[in-house]
């Protein structure tokens, strides 16, 4: 018996290393004169799957318009953003582990904002323009100015305020997906305050509990599709403390599983968990998805090798995914209201969904181009002059 005469805690520290592959250290930047700031090399294959979970995303808002959860092809893409928050506290781990106790928490929570905020201002602005703007809505004339206002103020501010009803009580009015960037922060804070410090064992005890309350979550509603609105605000609590667990975990116990999937490979493997049919075992399968399929994509994912022709592509991919995640929704709602109004063809409907997922991943290139990476340069540079 390899493990005879050893305590649980002993056996879960060694349990890793024999029967996982590490393989973190060959991506780490070594130099000790390296500054805390200095971004590491990236883990291009999971950006370029952070991407291919964006356009899930995207498409999903589309035609959730259109059909019912049974009849949508793509009715499950909204646990793309579990995707994202497991995908984020691997990262988060990869990324400042090693060095959160040098920089400080004003250096790390600076940092932070200033990587995530922009668009989160971004997305607030052209959500109120396309509610003011918006040719196909009847009820803009409804809510008064000083509502309006609190509302985007709340909205620049990640301040939950689901007050109007005709954006379904969204927690953010003007910007919908910036729920899940309210609870990122919640666990950016957390990590910086308690999970850093946290032995590995800590963290699965932690992970147990989120996962009870998440399978809890799934089987009281239904499915996990909460989190976004005032009444299912604690749902997304559930969704982020597992998943971001999960990838923290992840890193910190080197499960990383090296294969030859590749790219391509790993896209076609995630697609699944999008496009699974939705079925009254909504509760089950979900949860499953959430708890077991995508860590495993993930350690798939750090551990695959990158074909020379697909960098370009998940480097794109990568880059793109947050400013399109963004920036989307506020044309979502046009296109809803448009919908509703002119109930269009088949044919139609797919010319015009086709044609605006194109033109929104161009608009993301060029608000990321334009906006997100000079302002996100200006704000670095004056940290950097500040100190």
């Amino acid at each position: 018996m390899p493990f005879a005469g050893l305590r649980w805690r002993q056996i879960l520290d060694i349990l890793p290393a024999g029967y996982f592959i590490r393989q973190i250290n060959y991506m780490e930047n070594n130099s000790a004169a390296a500054p805390l700031l200095q971004t590491k090399p990236h883990f291009h294959i999971l950006d370029g799957l952070r991407g291919v979970a964006a356009l899930a995303v995207i498409i999903f808002h589309f035609m959730e318009w259109v059909y019912v959860p049974e009849q949508n092809f793509i009715g499950h893409g909204f646990l793309a953003v579990d995707f994202f928050f497991c995908l984020s506290g691997f990262v988060i781990g990869y990324a400042y582990d090693d060095r959160i106790s040098k920089m400080g928490l004003r250096t790390f929570f600076t940092a932070r904002i200033i990587r995530l905020h922009p668009l989160v201002i971004a997305g607030s602005v052209l959500g109120l323009l396309a509610f003011w703007l918006d040719p196909f809505a009847a009820y803009t004339e409804t809510y008064s100015v000083g509502k309006i206002l609190l509302a985007f103020v709340c909205s620049l501010l990640l301040i939950p305020f689901p007050v109007i009803a005709d954006r379904s009580f969204n927690l953010f009015s003007f910007n919908a997906p910036s729920w899940s960037l309210f609870w990122e922060y919640v666990a950016n804070i957390v990590y910086a305050l308690v999970l850093c410090r946290l032995k590995r064992v800590y963290l699965l005890a932690l992970a147990a509990v989120s996962a009870v309350w998440i399978c809890w979550v799934a089987y009281r509603a239904g499915n996990l599709l909460g989190g976004w609105s005032g009444p299912t605000f604690w749902d997304g609590g559930a969704r982020i403390s597992y998943s971001f667990l999960a990838g923290l975990l992840i890193y910190r116990s080197g499960w990383i599983i090296r294969n030859k999937l590749g790219f391509v490979g790993l896209a076609f493997l995630l697609s699944p968990a999008f496009i699974m049919p939705s079925t009254s075992w909504n509760w089950l399968t979900e949860p499953l998805v959430v708890l077991v399929y995508f860590p495993l994509l993930i350690s798939l994912g750090a551990g695959a090798v990158l074909s020379p022709g697909m960098r370009r592509i998940c480097i794109f991919s990568g880059n793109i995914s947050y400013p399109l995640y963004m920036t989307h929704y506020a044309v979502m709602w046009i296109f809803g209201n448009w919908y509703l109004s002119h109930k269009p063809g088949t044919t139609e409907l797919t010319v015009v969904v086709t044609g605006g997922t194109l033109l929104l991943v161009g608009f993301a290139w060029l608000v990321m181009a334009g906006y997100d990476i000079p302002v996100r340069k200006w704000l670095n540079d004056r940290r950097k002059a500040l100190h």
